[in-house]
């Protein structure tokens, strides 16, 4: 089951790079950006409930397809950009085994513990 998911995950970041493809910013912002979303983990620093609900608040596919589709109604590039690097960081988190978080530490994923304790 682990590799099926895997797969799924590349298959929408491959997707997301597409999209990202057919946009008009230079190829450089991509990777540029695509480790931006992990700020959110600075709510780590005030407790481990305040960081699990940011990092998987930012981290949730759903908010990547709503900034995505704002940003298309609104025919807004910027907006647009947002939602894919939300998209394609989301599913290369999820590719490298690192899920949302439960609240009682950052190392207890969704996908199961992450860390040198494993």
């Amino acid at each position: 089951m682990k590799n099926l998911i895997k797969t799924e995950e590349l298959a929408m970041f491959l997707f997301a790079g597409f999209l990202f493809w057919n946009t008009n910013f230079d190829w450089w912002w991509f990777p540029a950006l695509l480790l931006v979303p992990d700020v959110s983990m600075i709510g780590y620093l005030i407790d481990p409930k305040i960081g699990a609900y940011l990092y998987n608040f930012v981290h949730h596919k759903g908010l990547a397809l709503l900034v995505y589709g704002l940003g298309f109604f609104l025919e807004s590039p910027v907006i647009e950009l947002a939602g894919i690097i939300l998209f394609a960081h989301s599913s290369m988190d999820r590719l490298f085994g690192y899920g949302l978080k439960y609240n009682d530490s950052f190392y207890n994923t969704h996908l199961g513990k992450i860390g040198k304790g494993v």
